[in-house]
């Protein structure tokens, strides 16, 4: 028998970036598990980002239910476009850098529009698909965020109608890094507490990206919760030939306090020392890069060395994946980041590159990585292994011979995901 599965998102082709993957590739794989999936979301969203490639994984059969949002976004771009575009995309500026229009929106996201920019959405959302749900005959329903407003909605389905509701966390709410950049007033964090508390203890099951979370969550809420990772899928992108530069790559947004000059220090270094690197090294961005970075860069004098290429479509960037030597994974050295796993690492995990991470002590991606073998961890004071490590893949990549030794990443595989995620729905 199949079972009609009604899932919210804000995120669908033809939005770009990490937020829109996961229930892609979900929705892709659950028809193969007898469960309809019915994929609700805005009818014209304000995505910071757009990638129409992936618009071909949407298979036509699929049931898209859309509802007209209203967008604050757009209309703070009449203010300051790049100061709204910013902030929708999660970029905020460093303190001394924000102009007056700058600080006056973030204050205004963060006390006016809480949980997020798109609580207006919530009320017609619930009217539309309170409606549709009964005259369907859906017994179960998914909300996935951020933005966390969307499991408003769900909330508001689980008091009117009864309805199974799965509520999905692909990064945490209160204790995400960007929150203290909100100017958050005394009550605009309680009131975010108080829906968190609400959607934990009121959601009939709760799946989380990282072990952390979970462990987070546990302190809330007595309900059950699942760890389901993000995941990877197998890309057809043809032969790719490696790099014949020794190119270390950072696929995605390289944002301000994401800065490791560690890395920096070491790479300046090792062009002074090491012979023949200063000719073979290059350093890739395929993403958005924030200007403090490309400042730093500049100080230890690798700017010559840089080629930062922008933003690119998801079969792209899987091509940098694999022809570059080293896939650079970096995360802000912080306790809020250690529950944080970026989809992209395990696209990296199978491109068959060694992965270089730095980031915070003791992450969920240190665990992976080790345990997967795809790579090495670093913390932000571990300079001597940094370079030795480095030291050691560049005469590797003279003797071409570099390359991972993964092991295990068959259960990250997004159809093995997929199966995990309809045991929940049973």
């Amino acid at each position: 028998m199949i079972k009609k599965v009604l899932i919210i998102t804000y995120y669908w082709p033809p939005a770009g970036g990490p937020g829109v993957q996961r229930w892609l590739k979900f929705v892709k794989y659950l028809p193969e598990f007898n469960i309809e999936p019915i994929v609700y979301i805005p009818e014209n969203p304000n995505y910071p980002i757009t990638d129409t490639s992936l618009n071909s994984e949407v298979s036509e059969n699929l049931t898209i239910l859309k509802q007209p949002i209203k967008e604050p976004y757009k209309l703070a771009g009449l203010f300051s476009k790049k100061a709204s575009n910013s902030i929708s995309k999660g970029i905020i500026p460093v303190q001394k850098k924000q102009s007056f229009i700058h600080k006056l929106l973030i204050y205004i996201r963060g006390n006016f529009f809480i949980p997020d920019a798109r609580i207006g959405w919530v009320k017609p959302s619930v009217l539309f698909l309170s409606d549709y749900i009964s005259k369907n005959n859906i017994g179960t329903i998914i909300t996935t965020g951020p933005p966390h407003s969307l499991h408003l909605i769900g909330l508001a389905l689980k008091n009117q109608l009864g309805v199974e509701w799965v509520a999905d966390f692909r990064d945490p709410w209160t204790t995400i890094g960007y929150h203290k950049k909100l100017k958050l007033s005394k009550a605009s964090k309680e009131k975010h507490k108080v829906l968190e508390r609400q959607v934990l203890n009121s959601a009939d099951k709760i799946i989380v990206t990282s072990y952390t979370t979970k462990t987070e969550f546990e302190t809330i809420t007595n309900k059950p919760i699942s760890v389901i990772t993000n995941g990877y899928d197998i890309e057809k992108v043809g032969e790719v030939s490696l790099d014949t530069k020794f190119t270390l790559s950072h696929i995605g947004s390289l944002l301000s306090e994401r800065n490791p000059e560690i890395l920096w220090q070491v790479l300046s270094k090792l062009m002074e020392e090491l012979v023949g690197f200063k000719d073979d090294f290059q350093l890739n961005f395929i993403g958005f890069v924030s200007d403090n970075i490309m400042e730093s860069l500049e100080r230890y004098h690798l700017t010559n060395h840089v080629n930062n290429i922008g933003y690119v479509s998801h079969n792209e960037a899987i091509v940098f994946q694999k022809k570059s030597q080293i896939l650079l994974l970096i995360e802000i050295n912080s306790e809020d980041t250690k529950c944080i796993i970026p989809g992209k690492l395990f696209e990296y995990m199978v491109s068959n590159r060694p992965i270089v991470s730095i980031g915070p002590k003791d992450s969920d991606v240190e665990k992976i990585i080790k345990e997967t073998n795809t790579g090495n961890y670093f913390c932000y004071d571990d300079y001597d292994l940094l370079k030795s490590t480095l030291t050691n893949h560049y005469h590797t990549f003279k003797s071409s011979t570099l390359q991972s030794h993964a092991i295990g990443l068959q259960k990250y595989s997004r159809k093995n995901l997929t199966k995990q995620l309809v045991e929940e729905l049973k």
